[in-house]
């Protein structure tokens, strides 16, 4: 071997060996890193706008979770295109527990509407914090007092009366799917919203008719008289809204998709070192824990849930089975959840 052979040698062996020791360095700080978590603010990111179901559970949660991270989490919120805006967001920034997305189901459905690859496979479920019951809300100028005659005015008045919704995959726009797949005939006109909220303001302003909207958001606008509740898209009444039918009392076909609503949880970007997950699930489910927040959940009217990790996985899962191929019978999924490898839940 030349000397000019061997002194390349040399200088290959002394340039592997420094890419070693950086690698080393470099596993070894993300590692050093992820044990110091959090060493800074974390950003949460809510999917919806202000004042709406998924805000609300959102900002009590919070307060009750940073004392056990021991760093402040700064909320913003993110609204627009039925949460794609938000989980994009999220979903572009670095795996590394410090951006938190603050969300509700709409994910789970990007894939079948068309509207974004994601879903929370990319993400890991920190924790579900709780889920609704929807109820339909209406206006009290309105002539209807059960769901039977809002349907029967919506078949004498076709595409006539005004439904509020929040965009292509929101709770009002699979309730809508899941009433036309139940009752031939149920031809409303959907007006969009940023948000429950917006909706439900609108609603009692008579700029729309009614909505499908959770319990918690529409709980003290029923109590005080504001608007009027039609049914309750459950298996059975409510004790708390007396005199209120569940929309199976009319329609026992609603039994195949019930029960049935929305859930809020936290989630992270997947690839966060586990270290890190692991302190956030231990945060949250000490949060979801404490008695004021179950306090707040059981006054919403929501049903408590306080799961991570596995059994997390495993509620999503069929959540989103049971809701895609929903869309997917009434004609309103764009691509099928076979393609997407969504089985059918049983």
């Amino acid at each position: 071997m030349s000397k000019s052979d061997t002194k390349g040698v040399l200088l290959m062996r002394t340039w592997l060996a420094g890419a070693l020791v950086s690698a080393s360095i470099g596993v070894t700080g993300v590692a050093a890193l992820a044990q110091d978590y959090p060493s800074r603010q974390i950003q949460g990111v809510i999917q919806w706008g202000a004042g709406g179901s998924t805000d609300n559970v959102s900002r009590a949660i919070t307060p009750l979770v940073e004392p056990h991270l021991g760093q402040k989490i700064v909320l913003t919120n993110r609204p627009g295109a039925t949460g794609v805006i938000a989980t994009q967001y999220v979903g572009s920034r670095p795996a590394d527990g410090y951006t938190l997305l603050y969300g509700a189901e709409n994910p789970q459905l990007y894939g079948v509407l068309g509207l974004s690859d994601l879903s929370y496979a990319d993400f890991y479920p920190v924790n579900l914090l709780a889920r609704g019951v929807v109820v339909l809300v209406a206006n009290n100028d309105t002539p209807w007092s059960s769901f039977q005659e809002l349907v029967d005015d919506v078949k004498q008045r076709p595409g006539e009366i005004k439904m509020g919704s929040t965009g292509t995959g929101g709770v009002p726009f699979v309730v809508g799917a899941m009433i036309q797949n139940v009752i031939d005939g149920f031809e409303v006109t959907a007006v969009p919203f940023e948000g429950d909220g917006p909706g439900l303001t609108a609603l009692q302003g008579g700029h729309i008719d009614f909505m499908p909207a959770v319990l918690g958001a529409t709980r003290e606008l029923i109590t005080s008289g504001r608007v009027k509740a039609l049914a309750v898209v459950n298996t059975e009444p409510l004790p708390e809204l007396e005199g209120v039918a569940a929309v199976t009392d009319d329609y026992p076909e609603f039994q195949k998709y019930l029960p049935w609503g929305p859930f809020f949880g936290v989630f992270v970007k997947e690839g966060t070192p586990e270290e890190a997950t692991a302190k956030l699930v231990e945060a949250f489910e000490a949060g979801a824990s404490d008695q004021q927040f179950q306090t707040l959940v059981d006054n919403l009217g929501l049903v408590r849930m306080n799961i991570s990790a596995d059994e997390a996985k495993e509620f999503l899962n069929r959540w989103q089975s049971i809701t895609t191929w929903l869309l997917q019978d009434t004609g309103e999924a764009k691509v099928s959840p076979e393609e997407l490898g969504i089985p059918r839940a049983e």
